[in-house]
């Protein structure tokens, strides 16, 4: 388990992580997201003992990385895939940190196989793709069979096959009894990977729940209705209270009343109905509403719209 309580880290005038505490519990995956320059870096490398905490603090069970006995059996983790030796082959880099944790060498030929490495070996990491080089640091957050993994950006550089292998990875890490930290720009990933998640902007706490919590706090309710009077309908949806916008010639989205609400008045009113359905928010459109006032960047694209970064 990992737990920070009033975590804070200053450089200069500049705060990064402002007053964070949290928990991160086995036996799920805890997404950590945030935009741009929200802190999740700095977060990460304070609980590895990588930056020092300005105030408060993080340990891992119950003591901070450092005083760990054995850290690679204890967590395993991704922060940074080009941070390898382009010289050495991937056994060679895994075999080196198995040495130097004092790792027993089989781990290295079975991490190999379980990232699908296994048949380039021999091959000198300076020669491997984006995704390779992520399997490779998975491999090696891997290496000690820890309890606790946490990876930063995991999926970068891997293709669907790959994708969709890390998330079970992930999954199955945390159905063992683990505790999985994984920080992602990806949302659809989270949304398909993550239990829980932590959402931080500008180094502070704004969201510690589930997936499907997050979405129903933080995006509106639309319902799909088809229907051969869309203007009748309309009328009758603005009188209970309710807003609806065009979707098509014959389709509404109603927003401000639920379903069944919609139905009766229908009924009531005799409006003929072809299609209901509610149409559920997605982790990216609620996350964009909850962040859109914490992005660091804001850059403007032909046609006078914003994006953020």
């Amino acid at each position: 388990m990992i737990e920070a309580v009033g975590l804070s880290k200053r450089y200069g005038d500049r705060v990064a992580v402002d007053q964070l505490s949290f928990t991160v519990r086995p036996g799920q995956v805890t997404g950590f997201l945030g935009p741009n320059g929200a802190g999740k870096s700095t977060t990460m490398r304070m609980i590895l003992g990588l930056d020092t905490p300005t105030g408060g603090r993080v340990t891992i069970d119950g003591r901070p990385y450092r005083q760990l006995d054995y850290p690679m059996r204890e967590v395993g983790a991704l922060l940074d895939a080009k941070a390898i030796h382009g010289g050495r082959s991937a056994y060679h880099h895994l075999l080196c940190l198995a040495q130097t944790n004092n790792l027993p060498k089989r781990r290295v030929g079975e991490v190999l196989d379980l990232v699908g490495l296994a048949e380039v070996a021999g091959k000198r990491a300076k020669g491997f793709s984006l995704g390779m080089g992520q399997r490779l640091g998975i491999a090696a957050a891997l290496l000690g069979d820890p309890k606790i993994l946490m990876f930063d950006e995991p999926v970068n550089g891997l293709d669907p096959e790959g994708i969709l292998w890390i998330r079970n990875l992930m999954r199955s890490l945390a159905a063992e009894g683990r505790t999985v930290f994984v920080s992602s720009h990806l949302m659809s990933e989270m949304e398909n990977t993550a239990d829980h998640l932590l959402v931080i902007g500008r180094g502070r706490m704004i969201a510690d729940c589930t997936v499907q919590e997050f979405i129903d706090q933080n995006s509106e309710l639309l319902v799909r209705v088809r229907t051969p009077e869309p203007a009748r309908l309309t009328e009758v949806v603005t009188g209970a209270g309710g807003t609806a916008t065009p979707d098509g010639d014959d389709t509404l989205l109603i927003s401000g009343l639920v379903m069944d609400r919609i139905g009766d008045l229908a009924f009531d009113n005799q409006v003929r109905l072809y299609e209901l359905s509610p149409l559920q928010a997605s982790l990216e459109q609620a996350f964009m509403e909850l962040t859109r006032d914490t992005v660091e960047y804001h850059a403007a694209v032909p046609g006078g719209r914003e994006v953020s970064a």
